[in-house]
């Protein structure tokens, strides 16, 4: 389904003007470790300074809300808090922390060299040097997932809708909290692997040498690492692999045979459950088991009652109701699916997997979440779908420019309506957890925000320590922080 529009400019200017944009947007880079970041960022901080997997200083340095769950009058660690090792728990996955490690040990080398000079600056993992490598980091990881998508969206579409469906998935969805505001989450981390993984299954299909299969079960074992839900992905190789063991069973001339394809797969799994080390060997060291995941047990999931409704439309954090443009980025896939399906079939079943495994998770709604942020996942997705929709508009046009200013109307609305969405969550003018009034939020879009937001961002940009601290106190307890996790 190659757009027959004609390639707008040079091949190299979207992504420079990806580039730009991603420089450009650097300053709103956030280097606060908070809430289910704790976990996250403990597993990067304590083995880099302490070389050990001793949580205590995360724990009693961690904002107050996750603190005061945690740690009792004295200052003491609650005992429901060890873990049958002696641990802390931390549930949470060691994929971001691996991610992180090449930029925190650069900080470390430089705030030592620092030190060395005079420099009074802590090599503690918790200084600024420390925290703006992270959010650096998150930044970087989510912009290159960025750029993977529209390399994978420009195969089938023209480089304009590729951009132009890029740039509104980038800034009219949850992206932007977890790659900006919220950086030691593993959101934003999530979205490059998952990019990374499904970018290298499409350039080596379809005949993958066993040189490919191994890379391609690396980057799914990192996929993994970095976020459990991700496994739903693989649905990709499944909605790949039956009708070749058909075509095989059927002896057709250009398939392999079934014996050949099984090696394959069996090459793939083995060398997916290696690349799981790091998940295995933490979750040893933490919970006395390989499998211990400290999560919510698969017992007590919804399978006799999944919110498959509620996922999508609550205004508990339903994916469509808070980012309405991935409705048009559904509509694309399915598109997709119908017009390439040896393609599109594929990744139209990841998708359908992962919604039906968060419909069955208790924490469905993400708790403390813009949207719901386990769809963050799923950007390179929504971007290949809201790209091929595009193009399928366009041609109800009568020549391409018309096309663009329309598109380029329609998603601008739906950038700024998601953009003051998110200053009214990041500002607590709705509330981070549980359902919100849209009735009330729909006004506060166009008579609370226009006013506030000159002075927030101020604040914002030049006392933002004081900012997050207001926010900081607005917020109760957070259950997220709790023995009941979030991510599945």
């Amino acid at each position: 389904m190659t757009d027959s529009l004609a390639q707008p400019s040079p091949a190299r200017f979207p992504e420079r003007l990806l580039f730009v944009l991603f420089l450009f947007s650097l300053p709103l880079l956030n280097p606060w470790v908070r809430g289910d970041g704790v976990g996250y960022y403990a597993l990067a901080r304590a083995p880099l300074i302490e070389h050990s997997f001793d949580f205590s200083h995360d724990y009693l340095s961690a904002n107050a809300s996750f603190r005061e769950a945690r740690v009792d009058e004295h200052g003491q660690v609650l005992s429901i808090f060890r873990t049958p090792t002696g641990h802390l728990d931390n549930h949470f996955t060691v994929g971001p922390a691996i991610l992180w490690t090449p930029f925190l040990v650069l900080a470390h080398i430089s705030v030592l060299l620092a030190r060395a000079l005079g420099s009074a600056v802590a090599a503690d993992g918790f200084s600024a040097p420390y925290r703006f490598a992270m959010a650096f980091a998150t930044g970087l990881y989510g912009f290159l997932g960025l750029l993977l998508s529209f390399r994978l969206a420009r195969k089938y579409v023209s480089d304009m809708w590729a951009l132009l469906a890029t740039i509104a998935i980038w800034w009219a969805s949850s992206l932007p909290v977890y790659m900006y505001f919220n950086p030691s989450w593993s959101h934003a981390h999530s979205a490059f692997v998952v990019a990374l993984f499904l970018w290298y299954w499409h350039e080596t299909r379809p005949a993958r040498t066993a040189w490919q299969w191994f890379v391609l079960a690396l980057l799914a074992g990192l996929m993994l690492n970095v976020y459990y839900a991700n496994t739903m992905l693989l649905a990709a190789l499944v909605a790949e692999a039956l009708p070749q063991y058909f075509a095989a069973a059927r002896r057709s001339p250009a398939a392999p045979s079934v014996s050949s394809l099984a090696v394959r797969h069996f090459l793939f799994c083995a060398i997916l459950l290696a690349s799981l080390l790091p998940t295995f060997v933490s979750r040893q060291i933490i919970y006395g088991s390989p499998f211990a995941s400290g999560y919510i047990p698969l017992r007590a999931w919804l399978w006799r009652s999944p919110v498959f409704f509620q996922v999508l439309f609550s205004s508990n954090h339903g994916l469509f109701a808070w980012t309405p443009l991935l409705i048009l980025s559904f509509i694309g896939l399915l598109l997709f699916a119908r017009r390439k399906p040896a393609v599109g079939v594929p990744f139209l079943s990841a998708v359908f997997a992962f919604y039906l495994f968060i419909s069955c998770y208790p924490d469905w709604a993400g708790i403390s979440s813009f949207g719901n942020r386990f769809f963050v996942s799923l950007t390179p997705l929504f971007i290949l779908g809201l790209a091929v929709l595009l193009a399928r508009l366009a041609q109800l046009f009568p020549a391409t420019r018309p096309a663009l200013l329309a598109s380029s109307a329609v998603l601008a609305c739906f950038i700024l309506w998601n953009l003051a969405f998110i200053f009214q969550w990041g500002t607590r003018l709705v509330p981070a957890r549980g359902s919100i009034d849209f009735p009330q939020m729909a006004r506060n879009q166009f008579t609370v925000v226009p006013r506030a937001v000159s002075s927030q961002l101020r604040a914002y940009f030049l006392g933002r320590r004081d900012l997050m601290r207001r926010i900081e106190q607005h917020d109760q307890p957070q259950p997220d922080s709790a023995p009941a996790p979030t991510q599945p």
